[in-house]
C-alpha cells in the first residue's frame, strides 16, 4: 500500500444483549459465537484503535488484535435511556430522537454531536497514510459515512451497520471516499 494513502477500516462491536433485544445499550459484552464457529479474521493494520467501551475491546480480543484505547470511538451516549428497551419509552420521544438530529431530550448527546466528534477525529487520523483498523459502534461507523459522503445529519438512520461488519473509508487527501467491501469479516 502506498505511503500516501490512509485506509480506515470501522469494525462495528460483535453482537450484545442489548442489540438482540432493542435495548439502548450500557457498558457490556458481546455475545459468544456459536459453538464451532470460526472467528473472522482481522484486516491488516499499521494501527489498531477500539472505542472504550467492553463491547469494542471484547470484539478486538475475538479478531486478535492489540488496541489501543481511542475515547472519541465511543459509542452515542444515549443519556438517561441507557439500559432500556426501546418499546418502554414514550413513541414521541423515541420519533423525535429519530427525525431530529439535534434532539437531546434523553440527557446525553445529539446525533450532530455525534458527528461533530467523528469529524474531529477524522480530520486528525487522514494525516496518518498508514492503515487503521478502529473498532467500535454502529452509531460511529453511520457518523464515518455519513462526513466521507457530506450527506444530511437525517441520513443517520438510513444506514444499516450489523455486527462485526466492515466499513473502509480511504484518502489520499483531506476528503474520505468509502470504499464498500463485498465479504464482511
Amino acid at each position: 500500500m502506498s505511503a500516501a494513502i490512509t485506509r480506515l477500516t470501522l469494525i462495528s462491536h460483535g453482537m450484545t444483549a442489548a442489540m438482540r433485544s432493542a435495548r439502548f445499550p450500557v457498558d457490556e459484552p458481546i455475545d459468544e459465537l456459536p459453538r464451532g464457529a470460526a472467528s473472522p479474521a482481522a484486516p491488516r493494520a499499521d494501527r489498531v484503535l477500539a472505542a472504550p467501551e467492553l463491547r469494542a475491546s471484547a470484539t478486538a480480543t475475538l479478531l486478535a488484535l492489540c488496541a489501543t484505547t481511542e475515547p472519541a470511538l465511543g459509542d452515542l451516549d444515549c443519556g438517561v435511556w441507557a439500559g432500556r428497551p426501546m418499546d418502554a419509552l414514550d413513541p414521541a420521544d423515541l420519533m423525535s430522537w429519530m427525525t431530529d438530529p439535534g434532539y437531546r431530550g434523553h440527557g446525553g448527546e445529539a446525533i450532530t454531536d455525534l458527528l461533530d466528534r467523528v469529524r474531529d477525529w477524522l480530520d486528525m487520523v487522514v494525516a496518518d497514510r498508514c492503515r487503521i483498523v478502529a473498532i467500535t459502534h454502529p452509531a460511529v461507523v453511520r457518523a464515518s459515512v455519513l462526513l466521507a459522503l457530506a450527506a444530511p445529519p437525517e441520513s443517520f438512520w438510513r444506514i444499516d451497520v450489523p455486527p462485526l461488519s466492515a466499513t473502509t473509508l480511504h484518502s489520499r487527501g483531506p476528503a474520505w471516499t468509502v470504499r464498500h467491501t463485498a465479504n464482511p469479516l
